[in-house]
């Protein structure tokens, strides 16, 4: 198994990069015009029991690529994506565990990454070192740091580096934001309300396990501590999301596609000012009716963040106990729903309301909530992705590493006033009155209350287990630090382990 070096990593990519960009891989007859490919573009997909089957599917669709290489820490996992993909595009692809044998075949020039959330940069960044175009999912980064230094290797490097917040490919969307930006449908908008009120279970007790047979753990532990051949939950496969080693919380998982369109919508190209947020990880003692019950996760599964922008905010919920019983009947109306599942966007504009219901619909409302218009539609963000590959065009992405970075670390900010302020319990009426001064657009107090009674409605005990409030802390957009709270600033970043680190901004 190859290791990299950095030396090793530049000299390869500085080789590969003026291979690629010199050679011609489109016929130009005119600028609306589909590229024409002489050859298929070779993919490498990474990670591919969940999530990374859609990037197959994707893959295996466009006639202008081909799978050369499918990556996976479970080789059975692996090994039966391979025989599918055999059966679909003729030729097997070749399987290996470790990313880096991906980067030395020759017939990879795309890297395609659905790995869990901690692998996500330095995968990316490998990839662009090596000379590879890379397509990452949402977030782009586990931490601030990572997606700033995919960032910077994406100019580096000369990449194309798409981040898979799809949304941004799908014309409800893109003709909404217009609606919103262009037309001023709704007139001046300046706040947008993320939700994700999505049913999240217990992923079962904090515990002891096995990790399965199959699975090279060192390997997919990569970038994060190694915590021994042991897992602290049941289930190895996708519920990392909700362990702070690995995940981001639902804040860092639904949440980028929501807060992304939040930011696009207002128009907004930088970080906030400031950020407070509260919330835990509550309700599951009273499911169980034992109230001695410590769930697996770590990450919040009730977390509300205030963003501020100063002339615009942004305020993410996420509701992940049952909601059946507490949304609010103006946000049943918005959607057009009852059901108290609810994820999206919400637009408050001076002549009316927008809301993004689905991926692929959007509804504005004037002032008394009667329907202005709908927006309907899908769209391809992989092909949009390809494009851009083909035209060596990073202008063309609709979802560039620079808007991915954005848009995850609105999670990662959210996460950090959450986990400094762990420790400090507040009762209701204290975290109201400290909300009532915190900068915002919103009515922080009427959301206060609202979280709390969707508590109150899932059997939660406010007194023994109370809410956390996290610090107000003031941002520096710039230079991506805290000035007032080092300790916040110490959680831009992370500690790498020996081959696995992550490269600052500066070192790609």
């Amino acid at each position: 198994m190859h290791r990299y070096s950095r030396r090793r990593f530049i000299g390869r990519s500085v080789a590969a990069a003026a291979a690629v960009w010199s050679t011609p891989l489109i016929l130009a007859r005119g600028a609306q015009e589909t590229a024409k490919v002489t050859d298929p573009l070779g993919v490498a997909v990474v990670g591919v029991g969940g999530r990374g089957g859609d990037h197959l599917q994707a893959f295996l669709a466009d006639p202008r690529t081909t799978i050369a290489c499918v990556v996976d820490i479970d080789e059975q996992i692996g090994q039966r994506r391979c025989q599918a993909v055999a059966e679909k595009q003729g030729t097997a692809p070749r399987y290996v565990r470790d990313v880096r044998e991906a980067l030395d075949d020759p017939r990879v020039q795309i890297v395609s990454t659905a790995t869990p959330n901690h692998w996500h940069a330095l995968c990316g960044i490998w990839a662009m070192q090596a000379g590879k175009d890379v397509y990452i999912e949402k977030p782009i980064s586990h931490n601030i740091a990572e997606g700033s230094a995919l960032v910077a290797a994406a100019a580096k490097y000369q990449r194309i580096c798409q981040v898979g917040t799809q949304c941004r490919s799908h014309s409800a969307l893109r003709d909404a934001v217009h609606f919103l930006q262009v037309e001023r449908g709704i007139g001046d908008v300046r706040f947008a309300r993320g939700l994700c009120y999505k049913r999240r279970r217990s992923i079962g007790p904090l515990g002891d396990y096995p990790v399965p047979e199959q699975v090279d753990f060192n390997l997919w532990s990569g970038p994060a501590p190694y915590t021994q051949p042991r897992l602290t939950r049941p289930q190895f496969h996708y519920d990392w999301h909700w362990q702070r080693l690995y995940g981001n919380g639902d804040s860092g998982n639904q949440g980028p596609h929501q807060t992304d369109i939040a930011r696009w919508g207002l128009g907004i190209q930088t970080h906030p000012l400031s950020v407070i947020t509260y919330g835990g990880r509550l309700g599951y003692q009273a499911e169980r009716n034992d109230p001695n019950y410590v769930d697996a996760g770590d990450t919040p599964n009730t977390e509300v963040s205030i963003f501020d922008y100063g002339d615009r905010c942004i305020v993410f919920e996420t509701r992940g106990l049952s909601v059946d019983q507490s949304a609010d009947e103006e946000l049943n109306k918005l959607f057009q729903s009852t059901d108290g599942n609810k994820v999206g966007v919400v637009f408050y504009g001076s002549e009316g309301v927008l809301v993004q219901l689905t991926y692929t619909h959007c509804i504005a409302y004037d002032k008394n909530l009667q329907v202005l218009k709908e927006f309907r539609g899908g769209g391809d963000h992989y092909g949009n992705f390809l494009d851009a590959c083909l035209a060596r065009d990073p202008a063309l992405l609709h979802a560039d590493a620079h808007e991915g970075h954005l848009s995850a670390a609105i999670a990662h900010l959210g996460n950090i006033s959450y986990y400094l302020g762990q420790q400090h319990l507040v009762a209701p009426a204290e975290l109201k009155q400290t909300l009532a001064s915190a900068p915002s657009l919103d009515d922080n107090e009427a959301t206060a209350d609202r979280t709390i009674q969707h508590l109150v409605a899932n059997g939660v005990d406010l007194e023994k287990t109370p809410l956390a409030l996290g610090p107000l802390l003031r941002f520096d957009p710039q230079a991506e630090i805290f000035p007032d709270a080092p300790e916040a600033t110490a959680l831009v970043s992370r500690e790498y382990r020996e081959g696995f680190v992550c490269p600052t901004k500066d070192a790609v």
